[in-house]
């Protein structure tokens, strides 16, 4: 799952919708805004109609931009 859009943000708490690379299939879920996140949830998130992961596809993806830096107190 890759995210398409956030679609709203308060502090590290995010709504975002996410689409599948395997099969294009797209959804919202809510998230936090960190290295931990993005790095291991997200890859490891399955798509609802395909069921495949971005590690089971062994999709590399450029690490994400989080809006603050992980040292910063929000």
């Amino acid at each position: 799952m890759k995210i398409i859009e956030i679609t709203s943000q308060h502090r590290r708490d995010f709504y975002a919708i996410v689409e599948c690379e395997n099969c294009g299939a797209k959804r919202e879920i809510s998230g936090y805004d960190d290295r931990n996140y993005h790095d291991n949830v997200i890859p490891k998130m399955a798509c609802d109609k395909c069921g495949k992961t971005r590690n089971d596809m062994g999709i590399e993806h450029p690490p994400t931009r989080t809006k603050y830096a992980d040292y910063e107190v929000v």
